[in-house]
This record gives structure tokens, C-alpha cells and sequence, in this order.
């Protein structure tokens, strides 16, 4: 098989990255991600997990994928895909839109080092790497900790098929 890529962006900022597809060890996240593409939402920087940009999007695969290729210390440059219920996000702590009801899907990039993914409530939060950054990571990480000093607001994350 051909190997897939895609740009991610910071679409006000006008910072993009690319990144391949990791579809010989998360086969089935990749093609879940890949049908559903182009995708965007607004972004979030993490609270927990330190050096991450993500955006949430309701469920778009047919059936969630399993947990292949997982971890809970991605390094620069992963695209991580997260799976969550309504009611995982709906608590105030969070900041999330209380009336998103279903599956929320978390995709998300991480920028820099020294990431774990243990979340005070709910403990370790492991997620699925189905992506690698292979160009243009030190700009996206710039755009992001920028993102982290001014505000992640009108924003937006975005993720397309090249």
C-alpha cells in the first residue's frame, strides 16, 4: 500500500504540518480517519497532558476503532485518536459544551516532549498513534505554544488529505 499523508493546520495562524499515516501499525484507526477526512473544529490546548493541540468532533466511524498502537507518553509529532462519551467531557472542569450528547472523537497532535496521558479523574487516558509529523513540526510548535500564551480562540484545527 501507498503511503497516505495529510496536512494538519492552524488555519488562522496559517500553520501547517504534514504528517503520514501510520497505517501498518493502527490500520484501522488510519482508515477510519482517512474516510472521514477533511476535518476541522475548533482547538484546545490540553490541560493534562501538557504539550497537545486537539479538536473534538462527534463519532464519524462506523464502529469505534480498537486500541492499536497505543500509549500514554506520546513524543513530538504523534497524531493521537482518543475516544470519548458524553459524559466523560461533560463535567464543568472540563469547559465543554454540556448539550454535545453520542461518542466524542479527540484528535490530536502533540508538539513537544515529556507528555503523559493521566488524567486526575479517571487515570490513565491511553491513545491510539496513528500519525507521525514529517514536516514542518517546529513551526506547528511554535504556532502552538503561541496558542498556549494568546488563546486558542476562533481557531481552528484542521486535518486534509494531501
Amino acid at each position: 500500500m501507498t503511503e497516505r499523508h495529510i496536512e494538519v493546520s492552524l488555519d488562522k495562524r496559517g500553520v501547517r504540518c504534514t504528517a503520514r499515516l501510520l497505517t501498518d501499525r493502527a490500520p484501522v484507526t488510519c482508515a477510519a480517519v482517512w474516510d472521514a477526512l477533511p476535518l476541522g473544529s475548533p482547538v484546545y490546548h490540553a490541560k493534562y497532558a501538557r504539550n497537545e493541540i486537539y479538536a473534538l468532533f462527534p463519532a464519524f466511524a462506523e464502529k469505534e476503532p480498537p486500541l492499536e498502537n497505543p500509549t500514554v507518553t506520546p513524543i513530538p509529532g504523534d497524531l493521537c485518536y482518543f475516544t470519548f462519551s458524553d459524559t466523560e467531557l461533560g463535567t464543568k472542569a472540563y469547559g465543554y459544551d454540556t448539550e454535545q450528547r453520542g461518542t466524542v472523537v479527540d484528535l490530536a497532535l502533540f508538539y513537544e516532549r515529556n507528555n503523559l496521558l493521566l488524567n486526575g479523574d479517571v487515570g490513565w487516558v491511553p491513545g491510539i498513534v496513528w500519525g507521525q509529523v514529517v514536516e514542518g513540526l517546529d513551526a506547528m510548535a511554535e504556532a502552538c505554544q503561541d496558542l498556549w500564551r494568546a488563546g486558542a480562540l476562533g481557531e481552528t484545527l484542521s486535518f486534509r488529505r494531501l
